[in-house]
């Protein structure tokens, strides 16, 4: 039900949200873009789109850094609100796109610092850490990361049935709740079969055995993100890996050794569930930067 006095913009952000949900959109998409264009709603006011042009949209992305946003959040502002119209289009409702006249903000190109073949092993090869309260599902989280390339939320969707192994491959569920099949080698198997016994004595004692999630806490539940972000930063900083290591860096992490040691980019594409090359070929970067490392650091005319 619209609200009394709701403008012309909140009403299209409302059926835009909407329209994303039924697209199947991802959540953290669909609440960047509600609160982003709901700023933006509230900053344009009674306006209608007649009145909006790329100058007062500028104007809208300059208030947004004198309240201090870092370039990026700026770009996500950006990149919402050409979303919008680029539906409102569709729609029949706009004839053109102002937000189109409007340049992005230059972002740093940041490269993510990926640890080495042999600093993931060390954290895969020893015991995982006193800490670690549920040790034989620390691992098969690490070991399902690294080994699949998977995204966090990918993982902790994975239930039991989505497990092919006479296929050694697993179901995933990705963006937009597209479905792939990513292959997992005896490392990942050997640690998911060494965990599934725990899990089940987990469940039997927490009353929830028909819990159909492939990890579970010890109350039983599914894992969060959160959880799964908690537990691999904890690990690898136990192993003396950068307090900076997160669920997505073992996912680099399996994109750049992949390629280092000769794998198709397509190949790595498919597996890592990306629509376009070009976010895959971001870890041609990555390898080529550390050849240049390795080069730099080992050839005797590499530095005179």
């Amino acid at each position: 039900m619209t609200k009394v006095g709701t403008t012309t913009v909140e009403k299209a952000v409302a059926r835009f949200v909407r329209a994303l949900q039924e697209r199947n959109a991802s959540a953290h998409t669909i609440k960047a873009y509600r609160t982003d264009l709901e700023e933006f709603s509230a900053y344009v006011g009674p306006q209608g789109w007649s009145d909006i042009d790329h100058v007062l949209i500028r104007g809208y992305l300059s208030s947004l850094y004198e309240r201090g946003l870092s370039k990026t959040s700026v770009a996500r502002a950006l990149a919402a609100l050409r979303s919008l119209y680029r539906w409102l289009a569709q729609e029949g409702v706009v004839d053109h796109n102002p937000a189109k006249l409007v340049a992005t903000p230059k972002l740093p190109r940041k490269l993510p610092r990926v640890p080495t073949i042999e600093e993931v092993n060390t954290v895969l090869d020893e015991q995982m850490p006193d800490s670690s309260a549920f040790a034989e599902r620390d691992r098969a989280i690490l070991e399902l990361l690294y080994g699949c390339g998977i995204r966090n939320s990918e993982l902790i969707g994975i239930n039991l049935d989505d497990i092919r192994w006479s296929n050694e491959v697993v179901l995933v569920r990705g963006k937009g709740r597209k479905e792939r099949y990513v292959p997992f080698g005896e490392s990942a198997a050997e640690a998911v079969k060494a965990y599934l016994p725990r899990r089940q004595q987990v469940l039997g004692e927490t009353h929830r055995t028909m819990e159909r999630a492939l990890l579970v806490n010890l109350r039983g539940s599914r894992l969060t993100t959160r959880s799964v972000g908690r537990i691999v930063k904890q690990v690898a900083v136990s192993k003396g890996l950068s307090p900076d290591v997160h669920p997505h860096t073992l996912r680099h992490a399996f994109g750049t050794h992949m390629l280092e040691e000769g794998a198709d980019l397509r190949a790595i594409q498919e597996m890592l569930g990306h629509e376009r090359l070009a976010t895959t070929q971001r870890y041609t970067q990555l390898t080529v930067k550390h050849v240049m490392e390795v080069y730099d650091r080992t050839h005797p005319h590499a530095k005179k």
